[in-house]
């Protein structure tokens, strides 16, 4: 009984000491709340402002046609639509075709010895580019006034699937990163899940977005290579900053990756409708660059996947390089991550 009430006796000084967080001050709640009213509105800035101010800005087309034609449906487009088209002169039809499929051109209008114009379109390169240009056709042409050269699957006609998959496959690759970073112990063994990740990823999004939904054409087997290296690029930069900055590195990358990357991406229509410089900026990020290189793959049998693809290794070598100065820079940290 004493050694029983001794005990008791030990143990409530120090119960009687906890005692709860104390409530966090008004000012810092009142920050808080309005730093977040601020957050939001970055957040619909990024997603709408470009939607909204989405508009033509020198889409290259080419122009099939004398030179009198040529110059005469050149002022009227100029008068028309502003700076909207660039317009390249081609040869014969013929050239203009091997333009589109090269991805060197999204379309090309073709003014006939009568003066009645025609126009050649690739749905697969941007839906939104291809309806663009089918309004420029002449009605009064006998045959079809729109040819569209590299149509999107039957499955997804208005290239809508295809659209949806560009964000997951974004935060696929941030939340691999964010779970190899802190679930895994060993730098090279992030680096090495993160790869495993990104090549398992290829596969079953492969199967899911073609064998299934059907969104996808082409080459199974180079579309999963394209999807591989999406998730690698984005996976490897999250591990690569988390590896340098710690925690902070998430936020930094979700701002790179998903904030602006996602939002300028061009996906859901074309980096030359977006405002002018933000679509080139958008292309040399992982969801730009991911996104043309899987319409190449998938529509456009590979035309001009290069320079996506430079793009997107140039991305995952920097990840690989953060990973390796995080090691040097807070090894104690580094090893602790997981823990």
């Amino acid at each position: 009984m004493e050694l029983d009430q001794l005990s008791t006796d030990d143990t409530a000084p120090a119960a009687s000491t906890r005692r709860s967080p104390a409530p966090t001050g008004w000012r810092r709640v009142i920050g808080l709340g309005l730093g977040f009213a601020v957050l939001v509105g970055v957040l619909v800035t990024a997603f709408a402002w470009p939607p909204a101010e989405s508009a033509p800005r020198g889409v290259p087309v080419a122009l099939v046609g004398s030179a009198d034609a040529a110059d005469r449906v050149e002022r009227q487009l100029g008068d028309a639509m502003p700076d909207a088209l660039d317009l390249r002169a081609a040869a014969d039809a013929d050239e203009a075709r091997r333009l589109i499929e090269d991805r060197e051109v999204y379309g090309a209008i073709v003014v006939e010895p009568t003066g009645e114009r025609r126009v050649l379109t690739a749905s697969g390169g941007s839906p939104v580019v291809a309806q663009l240009l089918a309004g420029l056709a002449d009605p009064a042409v006998a045959a079809p006034a729109v040819e569209d050269l590299v149509p999107l699957p039957g499955d997804d006609p208005r290239g809508a699937a295809f659209t949806a998959a560009a964000l997951p496959m974004v935060l696929g690759g941030m939340v691999v990163g964010i779970l190899m970073s802190f679930l895994v112990t060993g730098v090279w063994r992030r680096v090495t899940g993160a790869l495993v990740a990104a090549v398992a990823a290829g596969g079953v999004v492969t199967l899911v977005a073609q064998a299934w939904l059907g969104a996808l054409q082409g080459s199974a087997w180079a579309n999963a290579a394209a999807v591989a290296l999406i998730v690698a690029a984005i996976s490897l930069t999250i591990t690569g900053l988390v590896a340098l900055l710690g925690p902070a590195g998430i936020g930094l990358g979700a701002v790179v990756m998903f904030l602006i990357g996602n939002s300028i991406s061009g996906v859901s229509s074309a980096p030359e409708l977006l405002p002018t410089g933000w679509g080139a900026l958008g292309q040399a990020l992982p969801a730009g660059a991911g996104g043309t290189l899987l319409r190449s793959t998938s529509y456009f049998d590979g035309a001009a996947a290069g320079g996506p693809v430079l793009v997107l290794v140039a991305w995952a070598v920097a990840g690989l390089a953060l990973v390796a100065l995080g090691r040097r820079v807070r090894p104690a940290a580094h090893h602790a991550l997981a823990g």
